[in-house]
């Protein structure tokens, strides 16, 4: 371990024999962190829930949870002979008792460890009075209870449960299990099968960061038809005239949408049509969701760029779609991290896989209030600078007539918005270092640490939970290893106030920043340049009294909200 290569370990938890899925757990994992040291550890074997609960407040990066049928009563496995009673009562009474214990373990192990878990996928053995064809009281009943486990579990936030719908086009049913291996190792698993679930619980423990918006095309895309020739009434997207997968599309979008995703339009088409033809009330993306539409006869690639700009956020943070084959290369060649995707008009089984491809991408573990500020953040900030462009007034009299005020929230390990905040941001970023849920979760096991998060609003509107610090105390000096501030607050000096707060609040002296370059943020490099008055930051250190020398002055009513 002194090597220097970095290190996760993942406990995995399950009541037979791991073999296999340890082995591929460990293998999809080693691909998802190339370059780090992957070890993922086993317990007991035959006692499930005894792993997880002697786990205590080890220090892993993730727990990994594969339940089966036998886990919740040994008699709904093979390899014990204790008997299949003709009234299984008394097996549905140990069901529940055994899932509800299981449930309360991983509540409070989640609490200290990111966890995912797989819910019960061979298929239960042949102990019921009903034929195979019918689903009996007894044989429901159980499919309740462990339905009833992974509802309770996916309402946790530290919780993430593996879907079996995604599991079931991976691994089929009649494939996965191997009576075989079972009595013989213990392993109850087919290679495929455990491959499978493998990959998906390691997809989960990755938590890959969502896409963030989504330009579309419209004609032949958004709808059916070509507006300029078909008119704003011939457009269609229902079932009657043969488009109902437009709808469909539209439908999607908008659902993406009210999750925060942005929804910018590039279309080749006059733009007075398009906002008639947006205009129309049988629309399912509603108008308000669209934002910016970009409609002209120029090439694609200034819209797209114009896109960007407004939204103020990285090509690879985005999916265009075009139905056209020709534009998705002209924009996969100038935006090459971007994902740029062809829509499958007339093909509804492709359209539909789409679709599904899409929630992958853009699919979050939660919703958070800032989610919903973005858009209208968004606009608000146009005419903002569009009142400060047209005034007379200087930036100091512009920003004190603005009303903000700033909220200082000293968070924790809960604080999912500000965990986002470090993870997805890239201007405005001490050093581009991501932190796993585990690494996350690590840093309040130092007392000296602390996380500051930081809510704005001003006249122009909220703009939610906007920043994050992660640093410690030591001494008279505060040591800041993290630093991340949404672009949506730019240019309001909130990122003098945070420096103002932690030289007063924390009595410091000097503040040291973990800065590191990275090449996006540059907004960052610039602004501690500016306080500590040098061309250069070979050492990122900045002292009160060179912070006094170069703050501008500050507007912003400030509100402190203690500890939780």
């Amino acid at each position: 371990m002194g090597d220097g290569v970095p290190s996760k370990t993942v406990f995995l938890a399950c009541g037979f024999t791991p073999l296999h899925l340890q082995t591929f757990l460990a293998a999809e994992l080693r691909l998802i962190f190339p370059g780090t040291r992957v070890e993922v550890n086993t317990g007991l074997f035959g006692d499930l829930i005894g792993n997880v609960e002697r786990l205590g407040g080890a220090s892993l990066e993730a727990l990994a949870v594969a339940i089966e049928w036998s886990d919740i009563d040994p008699r709904l496995g093979i390899r014990n002979l204790g008997g299949w009673p003709a009234d299984l009562t008394e097996v549905l009474k140990s069901t529940e008792a055994s899932a509800s214990r299981l449930l309360q373990t991983l509540f409070q192990i989640s609490r200290i460890t990111p966890t995912v878990v797989s819910m019960p996928t061979l298929p239960l053995p042949p102990m019921f009075p009903t034929r195979a064809s019918q689903a009996g009281v007894y044989e429901t009943e159980l499919h309740r209870i462990a339905a009833s486990l992974a509802a309770s579990l996916s309402q946790s936030s530290n919780i993430r449960v593996v879907n079996s719908q995604l599991l079931g086009q991976l691994s089929p049913l009649h494939g996965r299990y191997d009576p075989k291996a079972d009595v013989s190792s213990g392993f109850p698993y087919t290679l495929q099968h455990a491959s499978s679930v493998g990959r998906v619980l390691a997809e989960l423990i990755y938590n890959r960061a969502p896409m963030k918006g989504v330009i579309t095309d419209l004609d032949d895309t958004l709808w059916a038809g070509v507006l300029g020739e078909d008119g704003v009434d011939g457009i269609s997207w229902n079932l009657d005239h043969g488009a109902h997968m437009h709808g469909l599309y539209q439908q999607f979008l908008a659902s993406l949408a009210s999750t925060g995703v942005l929804i910018g339009v590039a279309s080749k088409n006059e733009l007075a049509l398009v906002e008639t033809a947006l205009a129309r009330n049988d629309l399912l993306l509603p108008r308000k969701d669209i934002f910016p539409v970009e409609a002209h006869w120029s090439r694609k690639t200034e819209s797209v760029r114009r896109i960007l700009d407004t939204w103020n956020i990285g090509a690879d943070s985005v999916v265009f779609i075009d139905d056209n084959s020709m534009e998705v290369d002209e924009i996969r060649a100038n935006f090459p991290e971007m994902d740029c995707k062809l829509f499958p008009k007339g093909d509804d089984k492709a359209i539909f896989e789409l679709l599904e491809s899409l929630r992958n991408a853009f699919g979050k573990t939660t919703i958070t209030d800032e989610d919903a500020l973005r858009l209208e953040s968004l606009r608000r900030a146009g005419v903002r600078k569009k009142d400060q462009a047209a005034g007379s007034l200087s930036t100091d009299e512009f920003l004190r007539s603005a009303d903000a005020a700033i909220v200082f929230e000293h968070g924790t390990v809960d604080d999912k918005r500000a965990f986002e905040l470090i993870n997805k941001t890239n201007q405005f970023n001490l050093n581009g270092k991501r932190l796993s849920e585990g690494q996350w979760r690590h840093i309040f096991d130092d007392p000296t640490s602390f996380l500051l998060s930081v809510t704005y609003k001003d006249k122009y509107g909220p703009l939610g939970k906007i920043a994050a610090i992660i640093g410690r105390e030591r001494g008279s000096t505060v040591i800041v290893e993290h630093w991340a501030m949404s672009c949506r607050a730019f240019s309001r000096r909130i990122e003098h106030q945070c420096l103002n707060y932690l030289f007063e609040s924390m009595v410091a002296d000097q503040i040291d920043f973990a800065y590191e370059e990275t090449p996006r943020n540059g907004p960052m490099r610039e602004f501690l340049q500016k306080q500590m008055a040098v061309e250069t930051l070979e050492s990122a250190s900045l002292t009160q009294a060179q912070f006094a020398k170069q703050v501008p002055l500050l507007f912003h009513q400030v509100e402190v909200l203690s500890h939780v």
